[in-house]
């Protein structure tokens, strides 16, 4: 899905970016191709009609059909609607992405302050942990149809260790008519809180950070469904698509070009190929491709979010850390610059030049 190209542009040269123009997957040619195959083939078909088949007064009046066009094509604001809708759903995009929901300080935090050795300590961080992992994937289930497809039913969530059978029966005697999503995220605070009166929390101040925690990351899993509940307003889209659609419709009259030897004004030249209208139709079209495709990132586009692989990514680096890496941490030793005041880290040679002076003000070399 997610097509990544940062290294490619790590740094500014001649033609950097000429080679990402000739990439399909992700490309904005692949979005609109077949709306421009539709395009140019209508637009083909008007010109052969009107050079081979018109002639006379039929000719004549295609003529003026097409400078009717011409003049209000134009008067429709293509721009001003584009630009304002590309940028909220872009910001809208770029939202959603910073309110994935990763587990990773919940995760620190449970590592570090519930305690025990024993298996009811390790059972204890792992179902916590757990919880939050089937919390995330109840609310992309909601949200997102990859997820969806990989986990259809509760039974195949039990079928893939996130859920036990025990707390499937728990979480369907669990009577509502809204999203469940919820139900781990209490089991998470009721399980904590007996850790706390069993002293595997030292301290009430640890405790309160923990929930402080879990919040942020309820918060984040309520506000990708909030983007999923409301979406932008259905007219502001019909109105944008409209828009596009009838401004390349007209197009396909109001660029024609028409005979020279009739003296219309702005028809001089015959150019056969509408060079600046396939421009326009690039342009604009990949612009509205583009906010079809970052309207919803939870699908199965090519730069819609990973969201699978976030789960995958979770469930193991979350486990790892709160079991394996328990209470662990490499042999303390002295390192290479002990007893060195002012350390200097070496440099390769591909890198010497990256070495700068320290920055000391832009007053420093004054005189």
């Amino acid at each position: 899905m997610t097509v990544t190209y940062t290294h490619e542009v790590a740094n500014a040269r001649l033609s950097g970016f000429s080679s990402l123009l000739v990439r399909w997957k992700g490309s904005v040619y692949k979005l609109f191709y077949k709306e421009f195959l539709i395009f140019i083939t209508l637009y083909t078909i008007l010109t052969v009609v009107y050079r081979a088949l018109l002639h006379g007064e039929s000719k004549v009046y295609f003529e003026k059909l097409c400078l009717q066009f011409q003049s209000y094509t134009d008067l429709i604001p293509i721009s001003f609607v584009l630009g304002f809708y590309v940028t909220l759903i872009v910001g809208r995009w770029w939202s959603q992405l910073e309110h994935l929901p990763f587990p990773d300080s919940i995760m620190l935090l449970i590592g570090a302050n519930v305690h025990g050795n024993d298996d009811r300590g390790q059972v204890t961080r792992r179902t916590l942990m757990r919880y939050i992992n089937m919390a995330q994937v109840l609310m992309y289930r909601c949200v997102s149809t990859a997820v969806y497809k990989r986990f259809p039913t509760m039974e195949h969530v039990v079928a893939a260790g996130i859920m036990t059978k025990s707390e499937h029966s728990v979480y369907e005697n669990v009577k509502t008519e809204n999203l469940k999503y919820w139900v781990p995220f209490m089991w998470f605070t009721n399980l904590l809180s007996k850790l706390r009166q069993e002293g595997r929390i030292y301290d009430d101040m640890t405790y309160k950070v923990i929930l402080e925690e879990l919040n942020k990351y309820r918060v984040h899993c309520g506000s990708l469904v909030n983007y999923d509940w409301v979406s932008v307003p259905l007219v502001y889209t019909q109105v944008v698509t409209v828009a596009v659609y009838m401004f390349f419709v007209s197009t396909l009259l109001s660029r024609q070009y028409l005979d020279p030897d009739m003296n219309y004004s702005g028809h001089e030249v015959d150019l056969y190929v509408p060079i600046f209208t396939i421009c326009q139709f690039f342009f604009y079209m990949g612009w509205l491709k583009v906010a079809e495709q970052l309207i919803n990132p939870f699908g199965e586009d090519d730069d819609d979010f990973e969201v699978n692989w976030c789960i995958d990514r979770n469930l193991e680096i979350s486990m790892l850390a709160v079991d394996q890496m328990y209470s662990k941490h490499p042999k303390l030793e002295r390192d290479l610059y002990w007893g060195v005041p002012n350390p200097d880290v070496p440099y390769t040679a591909a890198s010497a030049n990256h070495k700068v002076d320290p920055f000391m003000g832009s007053t420093f070399d004054m005189r």
